[in-house]
């Protein structure tokens, strides 16, 4: 199954080390990674799969959202379907 996971907040050292150190110890492998930072605000999109993952969907999300809120940033994940379904015209 692959997921999206968003990050948005305000920039600052380690968010990608961070996020990406969360998704490698839940066994989940990064397909892909689309970062900008403008005028101070931080936004990270990864794309990645969770075939060979050792928690749940639901698991990641709360961890992520645990993640964020230590770290200051907005942390979501979904499965692609969901995102892909929300961000169509």
């Amino acid at each position: 199954m692959r997921i999206v996971v968003t990050i948005v907040g305000k920039d600052a050292v380690g968010i990608t080390a961070r996020v990406s150190g969360l998704l490698a110890d839940n066994g989940v492998n990064i397909l892909n990674i689309n970062q900008n930072i403008l005028e101070g605000f931080f936004n990270m999109v990864v794309v990645a799969d969770m075939g060979t993952a050792n928690v749940s969907l639901q698991e990641l999300k709360n961890l992520a959202t645990a993640l964020g809120k230590k770290i200051g940033v907005d942390i979501r994940v979904q499965h692609e379907d969901i995102f892909t379904a929300m961000h169509s015209i």
